[in-house]
């Protein structure tokens, strides 16, 4: 593939993010060109990085950044500044995005003068709120094109530029069919340029065989310990199994600013011996908690500030290594754990409707099993992770095609 493309992302590689690392390295090993550039500096425990290049702003880089705004009329034209302007000076959703917005708009400059100069030709921004920003400024000002990709937290609610950023994207790829509708209905004009690509995840050769008895059984939820998870409702639902005599040991893999407020709904729920909280398990460790496992359980809600999971990698793992799962019907999960066919789907915050669930899964272990087999050939065909990543190398593909094009058909 010629023509270099460049990730734009905060960090890298991120170890709640561990999809966005596999991403990369898949598309490096698909042939195509890629680099990373980060807006904020290296990060402690991060995972191992893929074989690609790699530069990093951070603190470090602020003088070079705020230097990037002198001559940027001479440079970029009379219309740089009022356009750095009306990037900035919106309603943002928070303080903390505005400050991220303007973080992102300097390194957009930045990198405006930047990546040319390196053989860049297309800017992809994995993530729709600062990285997208940085990218969509950076664009802008230096012609190339850009794109980027909505998932979660990133959209849900949408920050104050978003449907600026869609309607100056080349191409915006989404992972769910329900987020491609929300973006539509956002921004009916920019809807064919939307393609839903799903993360994926590799098959294990083999499923998980079937749980044999002794001992409670074993369910599992991992995910980072945030409201959005819906982490307090599966508690409560454990505690309404207990009180119906059944006894079930929940695993929860995953750490975050609600660990200690779950561990003393725990407490007081009278579950504290039968919840262990791992903290963050790396993502290799994984498999092997998959592989104890006889639920998966993820009760996704949406949080008191509209954010919420698109479609947790989570599941689509939990489904690939046959292990039956229960979760909610939230944004994107009903796409993947269907009612009846691969999975038990219950409505958001209602932990008597999870504990049913639960209940009705491990009560017919047969069932259970024929459900989480069909979840598995699901995802092998729809979400495995080499065929979704070749749809996204060939949208690449066709943009720096497109650009190369314009460039010679302007003598460039």
């Amino acid at each position: 593939m010629t023509g270099r493309l460049a990730y734009i992302l905060l960090w890298f590689p991120e170890r709640t993010q561990t999809f966005i690392r596999d991403e990369v390295a898949t598309l490096a090993e698909l042939g195509v060109e890629i680099r990373v550039c980060t807006l904020y500096g290296p990060q402690r425990g991060a995972p191992p990085e893929p074989p690609v290049p790699i530069s990093r702003l951070g603190l470090k880089a602020l003088i070079p950044l705020v230097r990037s705004l002198a001559g940027i009329r001479r440079e970029f034209g009379p219309g740089a500044l009022p356009f750095l302007k009306r990037v900035l000076f919106r309603r943002w959703r928070s303080l903390e995005t505005a400050g991220e917005a303007l973080w992102a708009t300097l390194a957009g400059v930045y990198l405006a003068r930047r990546l040319p100069r390196e053989g860049v030709m297309h800017l992809h921004a994995p993530w729709a709120d600062g990285p997208a920003t940085a990218a969509w400024v950076a664009s802008t000002l230096s012609g190339l094109p850009f794109s980027f990709c909505g998932h979660a937290h990133d959209i849900y609610p949408p920050d104050g530029a978003l449907e600026d950023k869609l309607a100056a994207a080349t191409f915006v790829r989404t992972i769910s069919e329900a987020n491609g509708r929300y973006l539509m209905e956002l921004c009916p004009a920019s809807a064919s340029k939307l393609v839903v690509i799903p993360c994926g995840t590799t098959l294990p050769e083999t499923p998980r065989p079937p749980r044999t008895a002794g001992g409670p059984p074993r369910l599992l939820a991992v995910g980072r310990l945030v409201d959005k998870k819906g982490f307090p409702v599966l508690l409560e639902a454990c505690h309404l199994l207990r009180q119906e005599g059944v006894e079930v040991h929940l695993t929860l893999a995953g750490d975050g600013p609600r660990r200690q407020a779950l561990e003393k709904q725990a407490a007081d729920l009278g579950l504290a011996g039968a919840v262990t909280f791992l903290g963050h398990v790396p993502h290799a460790q994984v498999p092997a908690l998959l592989g104890r496992a006889d639920l998966f359980v993820l009760p996704c809600r949406v949080d008191a500030t509209g954010d919420r999971d698109g479609l947790p990698v989570a599941l689509l793992e939990a489904l690939a290594h046959g292990v039956p799962v229960v979760s909610t019907a939230v944004s994107g999960v009903p796409e993947v754990v269907r009612p009846g066919e691969t999975g038990w789907l219950v409505p958001p915050e209602d932990p008597p409707a999870l504990a049913r669930a639960l209940r009705e899964a491990l009560e017919d272990p047969a069932e259970a099993r024929r459900r989480a087999l069909a979840g598995r050939e699901l995802v092998a065909r729809e979400f495995e992770v080499r065929s979704n990543y070749r749809r996204l190398a060939a949208c690449f593909r066709a943009a720096l095609s497109f650009h190369r094009g314009l460039g010679e058909g302007l003598g460039l």
